[in-house]
């Protein structure tokens, strides 16, 4: 249901607080000390601010002019390798100086070695300047009064908003309305709507990757500066929440992922897709066990005999690209074994499988009981292991291979031939040697059986 954004928990956009942002401001400007003699030896990716093989001493000396004066030199002690001196607080830093194509002295690399220095004398200012500042950024967050909307019905609300009368704390950049849009995007999204009564309550961490971020931005958790020229901060690639590294570290496992950043179906993470689509169980799932049990069930061999892999691969992109919307009905593919092979492909291509690599160990342990009573309630252990949309999906395929036995006169298909198919399908080792994977098949094997035969009871 959604969220009258008049009512007195109306949203309001945040106030970016400036302090960080003027720090940057601030912060020292590279001050290139060239080499007024011809350098021999020079390497073809620096430039004149390279002096050659000499001491600290000297480079010190060359410095000690202005703040932010840096060269680069050769090494005295270990030849071949070189040395960044950057004058900051009226003392000379040495960096030892990597290149692969790029330049770096830590994770970030750059284009230039002038976008280095640029970039470390904006991160030594402000982590001097601002170290008691920056240990308490995430005390008291902006993100804790915001909750998760879902991206279909945003547009239409987002026009309704508020303009708060309060001027913000710092320079961001409203006046782009690009940028502004883009930044607020995730926030706006969470505090927008609630989520639906019907849309299960599924727990997701953010799928966070270091990004550069054009023009100024602010921290979607704490709501301050991401300082720096490049790789500033993460990003969530699900759901575009933009927060510092530390940040992330502390931001609550509550992820909504945005179809704009979710572009297919197949080897999709699959509480990514669920959230996304805001459904209990991947569309693919529910639309092939919708379309075997209306003209499957007694086809002989189900999920046995392989369909024509160039079809099932048609299938594969109809879903990424066309999602619920993809026609996978009879007149489309008359073969009923292509979308059984779709259903195990989707299966097969999961990053993380049905059943985990967190939970295969407890899984394979509960196979090697013989007494059955215990290897029920270890199964049942077992599964609780599972995210919630892992085990919702689990149950609905399991209820589904529990009707195909029904029809084994027909199809041929027991608990057991279905356990051999769907075991490796569904269970994959998580990085465990060779012969090791090899003696868990039978395992795999007997789990599916397993939790077909007693659906019933385990779900």
């Amino acid at each position: 249901m959604a969220l009258n954004v008049f009512d007195h928990d109306e949203y309001r956009p945040p106030v970016w607080k400036s302090y960080l942002y003027q720090l940057q401001q601030e912060a020292p400007h590279p001050r290139r000390v060239t080499c007024t003699s011809e350098v021999e030896n020079r390497p073809k990716y620096y430039g004149r601010e390279f002096h050659g093989m000499i001491s600290r001493e000297e480079a010190d000396q060359l410095l000690s002019q202005a703040e932010g004066s840096y060269l680069i030199r050769e090494s005295q002690r270990q030849p071949g390798t070189y040395t960044l001196a950057l004058r900051f607080g009226n003392q000379t830093r040495n960096f030892r100086l990597y290149h692969d194509g790029k330049h770096f002295v830590g994770e970030k690399r750059f284009e230039s070695i002038h976008d280095l220095v640029t970039d470390g004398l904006i991160t030594l200012y402000i982590e001097t300047k601002a170290a008691e500042y920056i240990a308490k950024m995430t005390i008291n967050p902006i993100y804790e009064h915001v909750g998760y909307t879902t991206l279909n019905q945003e547009p239409t609300l987002k026009k309704h908003l508020p303009h708060s009368q309060e001027e913000p704390d710092g320079p961001t950049p409203a006046k782009d309305d690009h940028n502004t849009e883009e930044r607020l995007t995730s926030l706006v999204r969470r505090a927008t709507l609630r989520e639906s009564d019907l849309a299960p309550k599924y727990e997701k961490v953010h799928n966070f990757k270091v990004h550069t971020f054009r023009g100024p931005h602010w921290c979607e958790y704490c709501a301050n500066f991401m300082w720096g020229l490049i790789a500033q901060g993460v990003k969530c690639a699900d759901c575009g929440l933009n927060v510092h590294k530390q940040c992330s570290k502390v931001v609550p496992n509550d992820c909504q992922p945005d179809l704009r950043h979710v572009k297919k179906v197949y080897s999709c993470d699959l509480t990514t897709l669920v959230k996304a689509h805001n459904t209990k169980r991947p569309m693919v799932v529910d639309m092939c066990i919708q379309e075997i049990e209306a003209r499957g069930l007694q086809s002989e061999g189900l999920y046995r005999i392989s369909g024509f892999s160039e079809l099932i691969e048609d299938v594969k992109l109809a879903f990424d690209r066309d999602g619920e919307k993809a026609d996978i009905s009879s007149n489309a593919y008359e073969d009923i074994n292509i979308i059984t092979g779709a259903l195990k492909l989707y299966f097969r291509e999961l990053p993380i499988p049905l059943i985990t690599y967190d939970a295969y160990p407890r899984f394979i342990e509960a196979a090697k009981i013989t007494d059955p009573e215990k290897r029920l309630e270890a199964l049942h252990e077992a599964l609780k292991l599972l995210p919630p949309a892992h085990c919702e999906t689990l149950r609905y395929l399991m209820g589904h291979l529990k009707r195909v036995t029904q029809y084994e006169k027909e199809n041929l298909m027991t608990s057991e031939n279905l356990g051999i198919v769907f075991g490796p399908t569904l269970m994959r080792a998580p990085e465990l040697d060779a012969m090791t994977a090899l003696n868990d098949i039978r395992y795999q094997r007997l789990v599916v059986e397993s939790l077909i035969t007693n659906e019933d009871v385990l779900f």
